[in-house]
């Protein structure tokens, strides 16, 4: 990319080498994808997967045909969490994505794979080409909003992700702990590098209820969300317990089951998308 790219495509002549770069790739002929939300955060481990599972959970019982594009690539979690276990199939032309009991369309690299243990050993490139193969090559129908499950980081599969894809929003995921701001401020930075807005803030393990007395209890320190998100101008944040039914479900594949009410407002952001 140019060093002197603004990341505002409209101010470039034809032959930009970046503009050329960021230009979106096309859907199979008989696909329709309505809307596209990265989930996507800074770092591993603070519940990126889990939210995409709720959100898209949510999106289903509201009435809304939803897909999730599993994008992490070499860790991919989505399948085992809604209790999918076979494998995608082709005609030779597409492939077709697994269909959660919810009906949920799901493509996944566990879904191709004869062994969803065996690791997936691959260099940048060719996992950024997976992810883009996962848009391009797969029969989506009639979708109205796909989740898109990122890997932590802004390496190579989130910008292929924003630069491929024509994703509508994103959702950033972290935990209380004194690293968030920064978290938080490397997905903002990335969000405005491609011109993406930013949709809601979820906060995961904010605070732990003693299913004894009913105090809560943060665990991990006092929430400063609400003042980050304040300070980066994002709208919606939702705070999600620690909870030893998320981890049951997820684990019996049974993820739609666990109440996200909590989510409601972030998910209301991505109902409203224009």
């Amino acid at each position: 990319m140019a060093e002197s790219c603004t990341h505002d495509c409209s101010s470039c002549g034809e032959n930009c080498a970046s503009r050329k770069a960021e230009i979106k790739k096309k859907l199979h002929e008989n696909s329709s994808v309505k809307k596209v939300i990265a989930v996507v955060s800074g770092k591993g481990g603070v519940g990126k997967s889990l939210t995409t599972g709720l959100l898209a959970s949510l999106s289903q019982k509201h009435g809304y045909r939803t897909a999730i594009l599993d994008a992490d690539i070499t860790g991919p979690s989505i399948p085992k969490m809604f209790g999918i276990h076979e494998n995608a199939t082709g005609d030779g032309e597409v492939i077709f994505p697994v269909v959660s009991k919810e009906g949920i369309e799901v493509m996944s690299m566990n879904v191709l794979l004869e062994d969803e243990t065996q690791p997936v050993v691959w260099r940048g490139s060719l996992i950024a080409g997976a992810v883009t193969q996962f848009w391009t090559d797969v029969l989506w129908k009639d979708i109205d909003f796909m989740f898109v499950d990122m890997p932590p980081g802004t390496g190579d599969v989130p910008l292929t992700v924003f630069q491929s894809l024509p994703v509508d929003g994103i959702i950033i995921v972290t935990t209380p702990q004194d690293l968030v701001s920064m978290i938080v401020a490397k997905a903002v930075n990335m969000a405005e590098m491609m011109n993406v807005p930013v949709l809601g803030i979820v906060e995961n393990m904010s605070y732990y209820v003693c299913p004894d007395c009913g105090k809560k209890h943060s665990v991990f320190g006092e929430s400063t969300v609400d003042e980050i998100a304040l300070a980066y101008g994002i709208p919606n944040v939702a705070k999600m317990p620690i909870d030893t039914r998320i981890s049951k479900l997820a684990d019996a594949g049974k993820i739609a089951e666990y109440d996200a009410t909590g989510l409601e407002g972030v998910f209301a952001a991505v109902e409203n998308l224009n």
